[in-house]
C-alpha cells in the first residue's frame, strides 16, 4: 500500500485568496558557493510548525553536487530569551528553542562506478536552557525527502515541511520568534504565532487533502 502523498495548499483569510505574506525574505549574494534560504513562511498548523522555504537554488541534487544546502532556521518557540540557547550576551540568536538544520547530502557508492545518491535531509534539535551550540541539543527527529513525504516535500528550489511542536521539552507561548542567519550576513528575526496563540488558520499549510498545485503558485 503506498503512503499518502504529503499535499501542500496556502490558505488565504479572504474568499479571494490573497496571498500571504513572507516571514522573512532575503537577497542572495550572486557569489555565494552554497544554496541559501531567500523566502520563507513560518507559522503554526495545529500541533506542528509548518514551513515554505524556498532557496535561491536548488538545495539538493545534481545542480549543487557538493556544494548543497546547508541551512539552519532558529525558533524561539516562547519568544523568550530566557530559555534555550545562550551565546554571547546581545545574541540575536539567543533564546531559541529549537534548530532544524537542512542539508542536501550526497552519498557516494562504496563500489566503483556505482551513481552517487542524493537527497534532502532535515534534523531537529531540542535546544536546552543554556546550550551554548545547536550540536548541544538533542536529536528530536530526522527526516528526509524520499521517506517522510508526510513531513517534507520539495518542489524545485521549494522545500515544504512540518515540525512536530509537541515535545514535552519545548516551552509555548502567544509568539514565537524565528531567526535565520544566511552565511557571512547578519541574522534576521521575525516574530509569529506561536503555538498558544490562535494563528493556525494563517501561513502555509501543509496537510494530506489540499492542492499540490496552489501551493505551486503560492510564492
Amino acid at each position: 500500500m503506498k503512503r499518502p502523498l504529503l499535499l501542500c495548499t496556502l490558505i488565504a483569510s479572504t474568499a479571494l485568496a490573497a496571498k500571504e505574506r513572507s516571514t522573512f525574505r532575503y537577497t542572495a549574494p550572486s557569489e555565494g558557493e552554497r544554496p541559501v534560504i531567500v523566502d520563507a513562511t513560518v507559522g503554526p498548523q495545529g500541533s506542528d510548525f509548518a514551513m515554505r522555504l524556498r532557496f535561491d537554488k536548488a538545495p539538493w541534487g545534481e545542480e549543487c553536487k557538493n556544494r548543497c544546502a546547508n541551512a539552519t532556521l532558529l525558533l524561539d518557540t516562547d519568544n523568550s530569551k530566557q530559555t534555550g540557547l545562550r551565546l554571547s550576551q546581545n545574541s540575536p540568536v539567543n533564546g531559541a528553542d529549537v534548530a532544524i538544520v537542512i542539508q542536501g547530502v550526497r552519498d557516494y557508492a562504496k563500489q566503483e562506478g556505482g551513481a552517487p545518491q542524493s537527497w534532502l535531509r532535515v534534523k531537529v534539535r531540542a535546544l536546552s536552557n543554556g546550550a551554548s551550540s545547536v550540536d548541544d541539543g538533542e536529536l528530536l527527529a530526522e527526516f528526509n525527502h524520499r521517506q517522510d513525504p508526510e513531513r517534507l516535500q520539495v518542489d524545485g528550489e521549494t522545500i515544504y515541511l512540518l515540525m512536530d511542536a509537541t515535545n514535552a521539552t519545548l516551552p509555548s507561548a502567544r509568539k514565537a520568534r524565528v531567526v535565520y542567519q544566511p552565511p557571512g550576513g547578519k541574522p534576521i528575526q521575525a516574530v509569529i504565532a506561536g503555538m498558544l496563540g490562535g494563528g493556525g488558520g494563517k501561513g502555509v499549510r501543509i496537510f494530506k487533502d489540499g492542492s499540490w498545485g496552489k501551493a505551486r503558485d503560492a510564492r
